[in-house]
């Protein structure tokens, strides 16, 4: 399901939304945009006067404060206000933190195999992971847990209710389910398995040469993922590719480096990094593990791709390699190397910043932090206002002499900007309506093919559903939904999470394309990125003959 962006309105409230899911992001790429670093232990700092100093005072309130006050809560929270001092993206990872961000880089862990939120109060089954222990034993989106091991978790928070499911490979937890339509409780035996956390969450074709994949984040898994996805659609007959990295925050940098391989020749300069120090620059280049054939690419981005997404895509467009299509990236260039504390915390330490092969600093201006967390809406412009708007940026060349410009984020070769929902849908997914209507549709109807689509009558049971509601409308469903600038997208709505209930996620999300503006014009820009590709193919043929195979150097300087 698409998220609901939030409507732009500028009272404090909705500032304040605006601000918290903005630092989830930036939390999201800290927590997956670092290398992880050596075990940390106390250093010759520890015996200085200011320690001592620090010490004195936790034994103190400690001892003598009104309250009796854990230590680790007073060390934790004056790390915090230490490292807040820093920058946006140097945090301490609690015990608990540090753990889920190993076990995500590891791609997987082990447990039932479904994503779950809480609905109406109720622990609610979004979707089984194809393959999956629950899969295999039916459980299907709509599914409420209603008891895990004989005890209610209705007063549970979600990570709570994930940390009672998960456990060593091979144990069984108990839970029961009730599932709409049915008059008695389901009780089920699951036996934990290893489940994949999947950084590419879609590749299939789109039509009979364009394939299509979408890269959530970048696990220690991407590479292989990525190798398996391309081959498969490789088979299936794909000659030109649209690489979505919307929304992804990031992650390692190693994997970004194995994913920029498939797209470049061996020895292209990938990404640079610089710290404070003379002589810490680091220059990380394409291995030619995975280079592919030079077929047409467009990359899509948007404003929550950041970090490893912003190398990748600052690599392909430095090197020409890929049009790069959708709205300016967060810019995200800072790099954290990632401590192992003595208590198995976690320091996520900004010790340099990322560079495009071109030179540009990835890395947004985040010194009014409000600013950096909630950024002014970007607007398309072109011709003079975008001439106007560009002269207060650096200038950089890529390859083939095309001016691209620094100043923070990866701007894109064509700008487009993403869908506003009306307030109508935007609430409909926010109470999560389609996703509940979808569950009562499939209790009612259980054979939904394929080719589900909302017509007249499916429109008019969704109506009846919606004015059903708790918590109803100013106006009827019908009535908003004439009201509607595309009500296009609500019918879309309501067949992608019928068919997410019916036939998995997959079948769901190909529906949601329909009507996604950036994808249709990406799909409209393959002859300029045929150009593009014929023309990169020709430059690092010319190269291969100079040096030979391995083709070490074709650009980049310093390596």
């Amino acid at each position: 399901m698409p998220e609901a962006p939030e409507n732009q309105s500028t009272s404090p409230a909705s500032r304040r939304r605006r601000v918290l899911g903005a630092t989830a992001l930036v939390a999201s790429t800290t927590l997956l945009g670092g290398a992880f670093g050596p075990r940390l232990f106390a250093g010759p700092d520890a015996t200085s006067p200011v320690i001592k100093e620090y010490s004195d005072i936790l034994s103190t309130a400690r001892a003598w404060y009104a309250d009796d006050l854990p230590a680790d809560k007073l060390v934790y929270s004056s790390i915090q206000g230490m490292l807040a001092t820093l920058d946006p993206h140097t945090a301490f990872l609690e015990p608990e933190e540090y753990g889920a961000m190993q076990e995500k880089q590891r791609g997987s862990f082990y447990g039932l195999g479904i994503i779950i939120s809480k609905r109406n109060g109720k622990i609610t089954v979004i979707t089984p992971v194809e393959g999956s222990p629950a899969y295999r034993l039916g459980i299907r989106a709509g599914d409420i847990i209603d008891k895990v091991e004989g005890q209610s978790i209705d007063d549970l928070a979600v990570d709570a209710v994930v940390k009672k499911l998960k456990g060593p490979k091979g144990t069984k937890v108990n839970i029961t389910i009730v599932r709409p339509g049915l008059d008695e409780p389901l009780q089920m035996t699951v036996t934990r398995a290893a489940i994949p956390t999947n950084s590419i969450s879609y590749a299939f074709m789109l039509d009979d040469g364009t394939g299509y994949i979408r890269l959530k984040d970048f696990t220690h898994t991407s590479g292989s993922e990525l190798n398996e996805a391309w081959s498969r659609l490789e088979k299936q007959g794909m000659k030109k590719l649209v690489f979505d990295l919307r929304g992804n925050p990031g992650g390692l940098l190693d994997q970004s480096i194995a994913v920029s391989d498939f797209f470049l020749q061996k020895g292209m300069k990938v990404v640079s990094t610089r710290g404070r120090t003379s002589g810490s620059e680091q220059s990380f280049s394409a291995p030619g593990k995975g280079t592919r054939a030079a077929i047409p690419v467009v990359v899509l981005v948007n404003k929550g791709s950041a970090s490893a997404s912003e190398i990748v895509s600052g690599a392909l467009q430095d090197h020409d390699r890929a049009i790069i299509v959708g709205q300016t990236s967060w810019g995200k260039g800072l790099v954290q190397s990632v401590y192992t504390l003595t208590d198995n915390a976690g320091l996520a330490l900004t010790s340099a910043k990322y560079y495009t092969p071109a030179g540009r600093c990835i890395q947004r201006d985040y010194h009014d932090v409000l600013e950096y967390l909630t950024p002014e809406e970007e607007e398309g412009i072109a011709g003079a206002d975008a001439a106007v708007a560009n002269e207060k940026k650096e200038v950089f060349k890529t390859d083939t002499g095309r001016t691209v410009y620094g100043g923070g984020g990866i701007t894109p070769d064509v700008f487009v900007k993403g869908e506003t929902l009306s307030r109508f849908a935007a609430t409909l997914y926010a109470r999560g309506t389609f996703f509940e209507f979808a569950v009562q549709y499939r209790s009612k109807h259980p054979d939904v093919p394929k080719d589900f689509r909302a017509n007249d009558l499916v429109r008019e049971e969704f109506f009846k559903f919606v004015d059903s509601r708790p918590i109803p409308f100013d106006t009827k469903a019908r009535e908003a939904y004439a009201k509607e600038k595309d009500p296009g997208f609500i019918d879309r709505a309501i067949a992608e999470e019928v068919l997410n209930a019916a036939h998995g996620r997959d079948a769901g999300y190909r529906v949601s394309l329909e009507g996604d503006t950036q994808l249709q014009k990406a799909m409209s820009l393959f002859p300029e990125a045929e150009k593009l590709a014929q023309a990169y193919a020709a430059r690092a043929g010319e190269q291969t003959a100079q040096k030979g195979p391995s083709l070490p150097k074709l650009v980049g300087g310093k390596d």
